[in-house]
């Protein structure tokens, strides 16, 4: 299985390039994030055309999540039980089995500022899906949790420790929020660079990209039947390149089959 996970701020701004990189990469499954789109108005058909079954997850402008997959779709669930609002529950998540694996599209909070509801929020959200997913850890059947956590879980995942004190994805709090789904025994996969610091996300201000001022905040974290089995994990600095792409890059994860 070649799982992928992408926060493309904004599916339908960005369906050419989605598409044109679907058709070259082939992955199996995609978890897509900040797709905002409504359900009834996201894309399936045109990525039906190349093969994938389509879940959503989307209330409009804001927000959104997706899992495209090749491999089948089944007891698709959106959200989680005790998930928090800000104040209304927002489309931040989104499960389903895709070829006997248990895989979520997780968007998580931005936090905006410590002193910020939107930080408290963040924190709750975490909580909620660490709540959440312990009986998904304890299931039998192997799980991938992927998505944009906006935390960068430490230091060596930011471009500059120094440029982030006393700002959000890298407070305490956060990290430790991380670390506690980490503790439920699911594995942190850390790609590869085929070019510069292993990041995934880059501000579109300031040539930040083209100056390796990133982070790494798109995160795939697999269960302990699943992370053995990987082959090969990297991030695609290509889909960031070029007209109008999204602020951050797709994270791909090979995955050999076994029981």
């Amino acid at each position: 299985m070649l799982l992928a996970t992408w926060n493309v701020n904004s599916v339908m701004a960005r369906l050419p390039r989605l598409l044109e990189w679907l058709d070259a990469t082939r992955p199996d499954v995609v978890c897509l994030q900040e797709t905002k789109v409504a359900d009834g108005a996201f894309p399936s058909a045109e990525v039906a055309a190349l093969g994938y079954a389509t879940a959503t997850n989307g209330i409009g402008r804001w927000n959104g999540v997706a899992i495209l997959s090749r491999t089948g779709l089944e007891e698709v669930t959106a959200g989680f039980a005790s998930e928090p609002g800000y104040p209304e529950v927002e489309a931040r998540a989104l499960s389903a089995t895709c070829g006997g694996v248990r895989v979520w599209s997780v968007y998580v909070p931005n936090g905006r500022t410590l002193d910020s509801t939107h930080y408290t929020y963040k924190l709750a959200w975490l909580d909620a899906l660490r709540t959440a997913l312990q009986a998904e850890v304890a299931a039998p059947v192997p799980l991938a949790v992927c998505g944009d956590f906006n935390v960068a879980p430490g230091d060596e995942d930011i471009w500059d420790p120094a440029e982030f004190v006393g700002s959000t994805h890298v407070s305490p709090p956060e990290r430790e929020a991380v670390a506690a789904l980490l503790e439920l025994g699911l594995v942190d996969v850390r790609p590869r660079a085929l070019k510069g610091r292993p990041f995934t996300y880059w501000d579109y201000r300031a040539g930040m990209f083209h100056k390796g001022m990133g982070m790494r905040i798109d995160l795939v974290l697999l269960s302990q039947s699943l992370a053995p089995r990987v082959t090969d994990a990297y991030i695609d600095r290509e889909a960031r390149k070029g007209t109008a792409p999204s602020d951050h890059a797709p994270v791909l994860v090979e995955i050999a089959t076994g029981t």
